[in-house]
């Protein structure tokens, strides 16, 4: 064990890294806090599973919109300063949706516009914070320090899901909002006591021709443009599923929003446990191995999640997406990080976020499909188009 990558980063990290950690495990829970709340408020609303996917894909529409603008942008300022902006705006948006739930005003839109705005704060996650931390701990500690962050995102929805579940059912929506607020206060006070700065860089050029120069380090490099199409793959066919928990849990499954809330917190609970075991045994010689085996996990377990009406089935079945998904979502930022000329990360971090983005073509074909043959259906054959994709395209990721 003393030699595990876990303790040699341990022992290798600053405080700083423990601060970017902390103020990521915080946006993380609040975003898997308010998903799971929002969808089964909208889904009360309007009937629509089609809407439940909207406010998801709402999430994730600036990372492509905005991923690689915001990668080449973010190299012109100083890292920490726009880390504790970004808190701030989501915050704030969290802050006006509370007061619009505690006065009897919310209506749906204002969930839709609130989704759009932290999304936009979302899509800065990998060039700025993750930037940040892969400065800090060194690039021999960065699949680690990535094992440990995305542990951080897989404790958030073990514990997110389920608390938005217990205070829709025991407060309302606004006690949501209320403890969101909260939450973004202590990570704000964290970040603004990072000691580390990542400076602008000297001599900028345009931003156009930032974003250009980082695609054609792309284009040259098969490791990256392999990551890039399995990312696309997963983002477009597999992670959409999650916006279906909240139907499938309650039309198929029969639970009511304190069920829900559980049953997703599983998936966290198995991407945790597989973050873990990452974070203390994951050497350099399998990153591609998990990279690729935690996708092919990840969509056949979902697949047995929609097909299945039993919830210890189901249960199980999104352990094992948790799982799989942990191994994945480690590796996805590592590979493109240490495959990326160091003078390049933050714009390249940038595409990787716009990749991620594409996971709104996903939510909407699926919210669609849903709508007309039943959500474990949608699920399930989008699913399997995810590992005809994966098939089809083995000629470009075997290079991983």
């Amino acid at each position: 064990m003393t030699g595990s990558p876990f303790r040699r980063m341990l022992r290798a990290s600053a405080p700083d890294f423990w601060r970017l950690w902390y103020a990521g495990l915080i946006v993380f829970t609040v975003r898997w806090l308010e998903t799971v709340a929002i969808g089964v408020v909208v889904y009360q609303r309007t009937e629509s599973a089609f809407t439940v996917a909207m406010m998801t894909m709402l999430r994730l529409l600036p990372m492509g919109l905005f991923g690689a603008f915001l990668g080449a942008l973010a190299e012109r300022f100083d890292r920490r300063a726009t880390l504790i902006g970004v808190l701030v705006l989501m915050g704030g948006t969290s802050s006006a949706l509370g007061a619009l739930a505690w006065t009897g005003h919310l209506e749906v839109w204002h969930l839709a516009l609130a989704s759009f705005v932290n999304g936009c704060g979302w899509s800065t996650d990998n060039p700025v914070r993750r930037m940040m931390m892969g400065e800090v701990v060194g690039r021999e500690h960065m699949g680690t320090a990535m094992a440990l962050d995305v542990g951080a995102n897989n404790a958030s929805r073990m514990i997110g899901p389920a608390m938005g579940g217990f205070l829709l059912a025991g407060v309302g929506i606004e006690g949501v909002f209320v403890l969101s607020v909260a939450m973004y206060v202590t990570a704000i006070a964290a970040t603004v006591t990072i000691q580390s700065r990542i400076p602008p860089s000297p001599g900028a050029g345009a931003v156009l021709a930032r974003i250009s120069e980082g695609l054609a380090i792309v284009r040259g490099d098969k490791r990256l443009i392999g990551t890039l199409i399995v990312t696309v793959i997963y983002n477009v066919f597999c992670w959409p599923f999650t916006s279906m928990v909240p139907v499938i849990g309650r039309d198929r499954l029969f639970l009511g929003p304190e069920g829900v809330g559980v049953l997703a917190s599983l998936d966290g609970i198995g991407a945790f446990a597989g973050a873990f075991l990452l974070a203390l045994w994951l050497t350099p010689a399998w990153y591609g191995r998990a990279y690729l085996g935690g996708i092919i996990a990840y969509t056949v377990s979902l697949i047995v999640f929609a097909l299945t009406t039993n919830p210890a089935i189901a249960g199980i079945a999104l352990l094992l997406t948790g799982l799989g998904g942990a191994g994945f979502s480690t590796m996805q930022a590592t590979i493109v990080y240490l495959a990326a000329p160091p003078e390049m990360r933050s714009r390249i971090l940038g595409v990787l976020s716009v990749c991620i983005g594409t996971g709104p073509i996903g939510f909407v074909w699926l919210g669609w499909l849903a709508d007309r043959i039943g959500a474990h259906d949608a699920t399930a054959m989008t699913g399997g188009l995810g590992l005809l994709a994966l098939a089809l395209t083995w000629r470009w990721w075997r290079a991983i």
